[in-house]
């Protein structure tokens, strides 16, 4: 029984210490002590820098710059909406934190529909949510367009206190539910859903757009979209 506790307890030492030992998550030709979630620079002027990217000005292009070629970019739509044109990497690099990241492009509802039309196909996902592929004229031409959104989902479980620890006190804190609440840090353009039951959730705007984040929570529970 001693040694299956302590099986257990290096277990969850061996998730939580990335986020607090620099070099335990270290990744080949990755600075860990750089572009890392809570490094977040602003400019005075409501915009903000993270990961190298700037929410509201960079484009899709620089985008792959910055985190690489491996993103899968398509419209995802849920049911009866006209969906969002989101970029999906499975795995980044984010200093020493291993993370999914979702960009969400900013593009009109118009275009959106105009690129629905041109699609090569759609694909359903979890909850009837649809994935749909781009036709390859679009996907060139939305490489200047800026990225508005950066979702970040650690791959480890990240607690309450653990993010306090490392972005501060929250400016509000909004409970969903016993186990889930969103920490919101209008100053920094950040929302990080905390989740006892599930991944963690971080979202950054530029923070003249806090708006974004934050005016949605105010919808019944119904019209919420799963990320909120």
């Amino acid at each position: 029984m001693k040694f299956a506790l302590s099986l257990v307890g290096l277990v969850l030492l061996a998730l939580i210490l990335p986020f607090f030992l620099p070099d335990a998550g270290k990744q080949a030709g990755v600075d860990p002590n750089t572009n890392l979630p809570w490094q977040i620079a602003l400019d005075g002027q409501g915009g903000s820098t993270v990961f190298g990217l700037q929410p509201g000005v960079s484009t899709l292009a620089d985008v792959r710059r910055q985190l690489g070629d491996g993103i899968d970019v398509a419209i995802i739509a849920e049911p009866n909406e006209m969906g969002m044109l989101e970029g999906y990497y499975s795995q980044v690099a984010l200093g020493f934190v291993l993370a999914k990241v979702i960009v969400t492009v900013d593009a009109k509802s118009e275009l959106i529909s105009e690129m629905r039309d041109r699609a090569l196909k759609a694909k359903h996902m979890e909850s009837a949510t649809r994935k749909i592929t781009l036709h390859p004229d679009d996907l060139a031409a939305i490489q200047n367009m800026p990225v508005k959104a950066i979702s970040v989902i650690p791959t480890v479980n990240l607690d309450e206190a653990t993010v306090i620890q490392r972005f501060g006190p929250p400016g509000e804190r909004l409970a969903v539910s016993e186990k889930r609440a969103h920490l919101l840090y209008p100053e920094k353009g950040l929302d990080v859903v905390v989740d006892g039951d599930g991944k963690e959730l971080l979202q950054y705007v530029a923070p003249r757009s806090f708006a974004d984040l934050r005016e949605p929570l105010n919808k019944p529970e119904g019209e919420k979209s799963p990320a909120q």
